[in-house]
């Protein structure tokens, strides 16, 4: 032990840190698979279920909103029961919950549990990071956020193939009973290995109006950001009120949290710390590339160039597989004195490039795996390994103590309500920029022009020559148009998505000279 690791009694050495260090990763992995693995089952529960398309939604925001809410509480309950405690209960919680919701027999019996499982499946990121920050000691701290960056990454891309796997081979209840052993097998490896922090527990008065206000606050915005693009944001009373909701509670909750707390359920004090307020500027602005991109690219592959849902999630393999080669070396390079500001602008610009990759496919574009979306699929691999450590490196440089656990809660709820954004803003562009490119093209189609009769008539002779009336010959025809509209709206829509995606990261470069220079490894004894 170094004289720099007394001043850290949690670290943990040889096959101790190895195995709290997997189980702890897997664990983290669960709950973020289980935020994407929905998304591509979604029309099988609907149809198992009779379920209306509006109350289908609320599977997946319900569990978002869940974590949205336990995230950034996540320190203050573990001071409040033990770490330990609360970590080993949110595990047995998140595993029981699904097995509720694979037993589910109505949609609202599956919405409720998706709650409880979300709560239970909020404390596993946030620990989970405070975890292993704790357990390595100060020179191997950007290893230890590579390893947790790595279920950060793998998580989103998983889910997807993995759901796809299970519903065409399965049935839909086992997207949930997959979690139970590895859930038991987790909690059983926490209990044994998982030690105790040294800081003492909190006492004194609950703080029970600062937790109201966090679920009014961010409770409401969850629901805006999950909702808005179906309600038509501003048009919707509906969405009016719970945004002006969320604002308040918001408002007031900051105000409670630093004027009136005497036990804050979140310390917003470490926001005074210029890395932890950029760093969780930055995760929220990854947060919004990766969840929008994930949602753009199936919808890409599936509704314009016919690939299944497994399809899309084998597709995403290159980028899964280049961030797990990349996050251990960059984790070795940050504790070597790499420049965290310096990977993380290169992050931000491979993205760009990726996008940009992207949204030059067209609908002849194809190959499931090493087709053409290869190289932009393993270059966002490349970019989220090169962003979210030392992002997250960043963020947590100058914290200590208790400090880590509250820094990790207000990071990843960061970059959970950044996923919820990014998702919102996708929807609606999608919608605003379809309506334009949908009159644009349209003001070219008539029967007074001379290419679109010349279409159109071809249509009706191939349609008449096999079999068809000419009535039904005809509106087979105009069908037809219609679908190759629809297509080239759609194509050009996401393009731009992918486009404008990219170029959100390319302007936080500059952003990036305002982060003070941050040391990975010193001296002994220095911090």
């Amino acid at each position: 032990m170094t004289p720099r690791d007394h001043h850290k009694p949690t670290v943990e050495y040889g096959f101790r840190r190895v195995i709290i260090t997997v189980t702890v990763i897997i664990a983290a992995l669960l709950e973020l698979i289980d935020t994407t693995i929905v998304n591509v089952t979604i029309p099988t529960i609907r149809g198992s279920m009779g379920a209306t398309l509006s109350t289908i939604g609320w599977v997946v925001a319900g569990y978002t909103l869940a974590n949205a809410i336990v995230v950034p509480i996540t320190a203050w309950l573990s001071s409040i029961f033990g770490r330990r405690t609360y970590y080993v209960g949110s595990i047995i919680l998140f595993t029981f919950s699904s097995f509720m919701c694979g037993h589910s027999g109505t949609i609202h019996e599956l919405i409720f549990w998706r709650l409880v499982q979300g709560t239970g499946g909020g404390a596993l990121m946030a620990l989970a990071n405070a975890i292993l920050v704790e357990i390595y000691p100060d020179e191997l701290i950007g290893f230890a956020n590579a390893m947790f960056g790595l279920g950060v990454v793998l998580g989103p891309t998983i889910g997807p193939l993995l759901g796809g796997y299970l519903v065409q081979n399965y049935s839909w209840p086992w997207i949930f009973y997959v979690n139970i052993p590895v859930g038991i097998l987790a909690a059983l490896l926490s209990l044994i290995f998982l030690k105790e922090p040294p800081e003492k527990r909190k006492t004194g008065k609950f703080d029970w109006q600062g937790l109201l206000f966090l679920i009014i606050g961010v409770g409401s915005l969850q629901v805006v950001l999950e909702k808005g693009a179906d309600k038509n944001w501003f048009q919707t009373n509906y969405i009016i009120y719970m945004t002006i909701t969320a604002i308040v509670g918001l408002i007031v909750f900051v105000w409670w949290e630093i004027k009136k707390a005497k036990n804050p359920v979140v310390d917003l004090t470490i926001l005074k710390t210029r890395e932890v307020a950029l760093g969780t500027i930055f995760l929220f602005i990854v947060g919004t590339g990766l969840y929008a991109r994930l949602f753009l690219l199936p919808q890409f592959e599936q509704y314009l160039l016919g690939f299944s849902a497994y399809q899309s999630g084998v597709s995403l393999i290159p980028g899964g597989l280049a961030a797990m080669m990349l996050m251990p070396f960059l984790g070795l390079a940050l504790r070597k004195g790499a420049p965290p500001r310096l990977i993380s602008g290169f992050g931000f610009t491979v993205f760009f490039i990726s996008c940009y990759l992207i949204s030059r496919q067209n609908l002849q574009s194809g190959g499931v795996l090493f087709g053409d979306f290869f190289l932009p699929i393993a270059l966002r691999g490349v970019s989220l390994a090169c962003l979210f450590v030392p992002l997250q490196t960043i963020t947590l440089s100058k914290l200590e103590g208790p400090d880590i656990a509250q820094g990790t809660g207000l990071a990843n709820m960061a970059r959970q309500l950044g996923g919820s954004f990014g998702l919102a803003m996708v929807a609606t562009f999608v919608n605003y920029r379809s309506a334009f490119y949908r009159s644009d093209l349209v003001d070219d189609i008539s029967m007074y022009n001379r290419a679109t009769r010349t279409r159109v008539n071809h249509l009706i002779h191939l349609f008449t020559s096999q079999g068809y009336g000419p009535i039904r010959a005809a509106h087979q025809a105009y069908s037809v148009l219609e679908g190759t509209v629809v297509q080239n709206v759609l194509q050009l829509t996401y393009s731009d998505a992918f486009f404008y995606i990219g170029l959100l990261f390319l302007c936080c470069v500059p952003l990036l000279f305002f982060i003070r220079k941050v040391k990975n490894a010193g001296p002994p004894g220095a911090h």
